[in-house]
């Protein structure tokens, strides 16, 4: 199923055309209202008529996240406030906040990506869109929510389990037939678990899917999700700073997210060099915003790391499709000179049947690096014997030697003490005290 077939199917020169066009107005419009990127581009020369062609995107500097520190608030903001209609920011846990701004143009557009990412899970006109992202200054759950309403689907707005508590989740799916469910990976998984203690059968809550993002997750944790909420599991692609959910989702596939690049344009670049790799090659995102008018960032480096192909999808979608995040170039850990993403050991973890409730523990002892794992014991284990435990550590950290390249301690602690997700944020899986 389709939002927008046209869009969606869009040959490729026909897209390359439209991207070419919208990403000339809008290097004029940056150039001509954002004093910050206008100095960029004049210390390399570029002046908005070298900008004739999509292939051109790389004459264009870059945009870092400290730049838009620096230009804090408004900055990088390419309209006047009066047009402004809504403000979005980041946390700012390392800083001042990213503040996005947003006309009313971009929240339609916005809105419109995120009902193309509905549709392609199995939404429909009627639905109930249960939204369980955060509301408020994350883009979460107003970006689901006016996604909802613009396929025709019924929002249910209950934001995450700080504000409606988890049991009261579950039973408001069960008694309003929520179709689709809407929150991070891991607050589904803590929803699973609730639904488990309640002793509520599948059967009694009639979801058709469920759409989990904000966070990086595994296939195999995809597979738990699958297994035990008997749903299809869709992963959806956004950040704050380029629009937030929505940028790119899953269709049937599951193979690779669509991008939705009649409005961000994609490319992977050598984090270290800064050369456009080519297509199938693994590297850092970049995102250029081509259609939106407050906020358009260029060639913004999101430190995601995947690849791209462009090839025509089995769902019959020429939207480009980025592989599934592996992770962060600045969530990777180099540990001993191996690079050592968190979602590889939570890999490890479930293909041992281990539930994804871990803490990874990174620290610096007479020069040499060290990786601890902590993880969760079942309720069952917390009561078996010590060698037994003893045993399970051993089988863990042997299978993270074997698949990782690197020895790591792992210790089994007391079940809920690695932290959960509220629904809100996100869990911190990794405790780097090096940096300390």
């Amino acid at each position: 199923m389709y939002y927008n077939k046209e869009i969606e199917t869009m040959p490729r020169h026909e897209m390359e055309q439209w991207q070419s066009l919208n990403l000339s107005r809008t290097v004029r419009r940056v150039y001509n209202n954002v004093p910050f990127m206008r100095q960029k581009m004049d210390e390399l020369g570029v002046k908005p008529a070298d900008i004739k062609n999509i292939k051109d995107i790389s004459r264009l500097p870059f945009t870092l996240k400290s730049d838009l520190r620096d230009t804090y608030p408004y900055g990088m903001f390419a309209c006047d406030m009066s047009e402004i209609v809504r403000i979005h920011t980041t946390t700012g846990t390392t800083g001042k906040p990213t503040v996005m701004g947003y006309t009313q143009k971009d929240i339609e557009l916005w809105a419109e990506c995120v009902a193309r990412a509905l549709t392609a899970a199995g939404a429909a006109k009627g639905d109930i869109v249960h939204v369980a992202y955060g509301y408020g200054l994350f883009t979460g759950g107003l970006g689901m929510h006016y996604g909802a309403e613009k396929l025709g689907a019924i929002a249910l707005p209950t934001s995450g389990g700080n504000v409606t508590s988890t049991e009261r989740q579950i039973s408001m799916m069960q008694d309003f037939g929520t179709a689709i469910l809407c929150c991070t990976p891991s607050y589904a998984l803590y929803v699973i678990d609730m639904i488990e203690q309640m002793g509520i059968k599948l059967s009694e809550i009639k979801l058709k899917a469920g759409i989990f993002g904000a966070e990086a997750w595994s296939e195999d944790m995809r597979f738990e999700i699958e297994r035990r909420l008997g749903i299809k599991a869709y992963d959806i692609f956004g950040l704050a700073e380029i629009s937030g959910p929505g940028v790119g989702f899953e269709c049937s596939q599951q193979d690779g997210m669509h991008i939705n690049e009649d409005n961000f344009y994609p490319e992977i670049i050598d984090p270290d060099t800064e050369e456009v790799l080519a297509e199938g090659l693994e590297g850092e995102l970049v995102f250029t915003s081509i259609t939106k008018e407050a906020f358009p960032l260029i060639r913004y480096r999101t430190r995601d790391i995947c690849s791209l192909r462009r090839e025509v999808c089995a769902c019959g979608r020429t939207l480009v499709k980025i592989s599934k995040l592996r992770g962060r170039s600045d969530d990777m850990l180099i540990i001993r000179g191996v690079n050592v993403f968190p979602s590889q050991i939570e890999s490890v973890l479930l293909s041992l049947g281990h539930e994804p409730h871990y803490q990874i523990v990174v620290d610096r002892v007479n020069n040499l690096d060290t990786l601890e794992v902590h993880i969760e014991m079942s309720e069952k284990l917390f009561s078996d014997e010590v060698c037994r435990i003893d045993s399970i550590e051993g089988d863990v950290s042997k299978a993270i030697l074997t698949n990782l390249g690197i020895s790591a301690k792992v210790r089994l602690v007391e079940p809920k003490s690695t932290g959960r997700s509220d629904g809100k944020g996100k869990v911190k899986r990794v405790i780097d005290n090096r940096k300390i």
